[in-house]
C-alpha cells in the first residue's frame, strides 16, 4: 500500500479579510492536487492569520478567543477543498471550546466532506499561560483507504508514551502539525520525530508555520520546515529523511510513502525495535 502526501510550510501573514485567507489555503491544496497528493498536511495554528482581521485597542490583532468565531468558516473551507479535490486534508489545528475549556484541535477532513478531530494532549507553557488552552483527553487513530493514521500535534511528539499508544492502535503514519517560534523549539520537535520513527518503525509527516503575524501576540516569529521522516534502515534513506523543504520558505513538499516497507523492517530489519519491546519490563505497553 502506498500513499502520496504533501506537507505545507504555511506562510503566516496578516490578512485584511477572510477571502484573502481562503485564497491562500486554496492555493496550497490546488498545488498539492497537481502533484497527485492523497493527503495534505497544514501546520498547527493555521487559522491565526484571521486574528489580524480588524483591530483591537492599541492597534494589536484580535485575542486568541476570537478564533472561535471562525470555526464554521474554517470547517466549510477545508471540508469544501477536501471534497473538491478528492483529498484528505489534515487542516493543521484550530482553537475549539469543549465544556467551557479551550482546546487546540487537529482536524482530519475526508474527501466526502466529513471531518474528525484530535485534541492536542500536551500543552506548552505558553499555550497554558498566555492563551488558557487546556489538555485534550484520549488519543484516536483514523482509518483511511490508504492506511491507518494518527494525528499528534507538535509538543505531543516529544512524549514517547503517547506515540507508542498510537502505534499500538495500528497507525503506520503519524501526521504532526507544528508551530515553533525559534530554532530550539523547531529542533526539539524535529529530533523527537526522528526518535519516534525509529522506536516505532513508522512514517512521520511533519510541517510548521513560517512567516510572521506582526499584530498577533506570540505569532510574530516562526521557524519551520516540512519533512517526511522514516525509520533508519536499509529500505529507507540513510538519514531517515524521505524529503524536506527549505527552512522558512513558503512552499510544500510531496513524497510517496510505501507502507509495505514498514512491514518488511518490522519483520526482518537490521533492528526490529517494535517487535523487540521488553513488554515484560513495561507491561502497560504490551
Amino acid at each position: 500500500m502506498k500513499m502520496r502526501v504533501s506537507a505545507v510550510q504555511f506562510n503566516l501573514r496578516d490578512v485584511g479579510d477572510v477571502a484573502s485567507y481562503r485564497g491562500q489555503v486554496a492555493h496550497y491544496v490546488r498545488n498539492a492536487s497537481e502533484y497527485g497528493a492523497q493527503f495534505v498536511l497544514f501546520p498547527e495554528f493555521v487559522t491565526t492569520p484571521l486574528l489580524s482581521i480588524g483591530e483591537a485597542p492599541g492597534g494589536a490583532g484580535q485575542p486568541i478567543e476570537r478564533l472561535l468565531d471562525y470555526t464554521d468558516e474554517y470547517i466549510a473551507l477545508f471540508s469544501g477543498l477536501a471534497r473538491e479535490y478528492g483529498v484528505y486534508i489534515v487542516g493543521g489545528t484550530h482553537l475549539t471550546k469543549k465544556g467551557g475549556a479551550l482546546r487546540n484541535t487537529a482536524y482530519l477532513f475526508a474527501p466526502d466532506g466529513s471531518c474528525e478531530t484530535q485534541d492536542k494532549l500536551h500543552i506548552t507553557p505558553t499555550e497554558k499561560e498566555a492563551w488558557n488552552v487546556t489538555d485534550g483527553d484520549g488519543v484516536a487513530v483514523f482509518d483511511t483507504p490508504y492506511g491507518r493514521i494518527g494525528l499528534l500535534t507538535c509538543y505531543d511528539i516529544e512524549f514517547p508514551e503517547i506515540v507508542r499508544m498510537v502505534r499500538a492502535k495500528g497507525a503506520d503514519v503519524i501526521f504532526c502539525p507544528s508551530c515553533t517560534d525559534d530554532r530550539h523549539g523547531f529542533y526539539r520537535v524535529r529530533y523527537c520525530c526522528h526518535a519516534r520513527a525509529v522506536e516505532n518503525q513508522i512514517y512521520i509527516v511533519t510541517t510548521g508555520t513560517v512567516g510572521s503575524l506582526e499584530r498577533v501576540d506570540f505569532m510574530r516569529a516562526n521557524y519551520g520546515q516540512a519533512a517526511v521522516i522514516t525509520p533508519n534502515d536499509i529500505p529507507f534513506p540513510p538519514r531517515g529523511i524521505q524529503c524536506e523543504g527549505e527552512i522558512n520558505a513558503d512552499m510544500l513538499i510531496t513524497a510517496d510513502l510505501d507502507l509495505s516497507l514498514l512491514e518488511d523492517v518490522r519483520r526482518a530489519g537490521s533492528v526490529t525495535t517494535w517487535r523487540d519491546r521488553r513488554t515484560d519490563l513495561y507491561p502497560d505497553w504490551s
